[in-house]
């Protein structure tokens, strides 16, 4: 199944070969793939999970674009690991345990520059939220595939 959904990525690659690495081209493919969940899932809880209301933990109150930034992370974390581990890092030869550690340091602090770019465009530059987090995921897109390559997935010379 892996080799499947490897070799229908590929199918497209001879059109990006020109400009991008494979490596790459798997990652915003795989990367791009979990955006569209990731929007799809934000917008759902956003808007009709939430519907849009403050979300009270007793100890803080969340409001709805935060709310929803905590509910997507762990779903979207899982499938991102998932894809980047068996599509765009495949040549990693780092234990799976230390990947998934790795990539969890990565997501967190993605996450916390998430939730303040999150806090800045909407609640200071008051963009609306789905905006907001259209932005908000290309800049931790790019931080992202960065700190995966070198830290997360990198290969260990022996």
């Amino acid at each position: 199944m892996k080799n499947t959904f490897i070799g229908f990525i590929d199918l497209f690659y001879p059109i990006f070969k020109k400009f991008l690495p494979l490596k790459t081209y798997r990652y915003a493919v795989c990367g791009g793939s979990n955006l569209v969940f990731d929007m799809v899932l934000y917008f759902l809880c956003y808007n009709f999970v939430l519907q849009k209301q403050n979300v009270d933990l007793f100890f803080v109150v969340l409001s709805p674009h935060i709310a929803s930034l905590f509910f997507v992370f762990p779903i979207t974390f899982f499938t991102g690991f998932a894809l980047n581990k068996y599509v765009t890092f495949q040549d990693s030869n780092i234990p799976g345990r230390v990947q998934l550690f790795r990539y969890l340091l990565v997501g967190m602090s993605g996450f916390v520059l998430s939730y303040l770019c999150m806090k800045l465009f909407v609640d200071i530059l008051r963009i609306y939220p789905t905006p907001s987090r259209l932005i908000t995921i290309i800049i931790s897109v790019i931080y992202s595939y960065i700190l995966q390559n070198k830290f997360s997935f990198k290969v260990i010379e022996e």
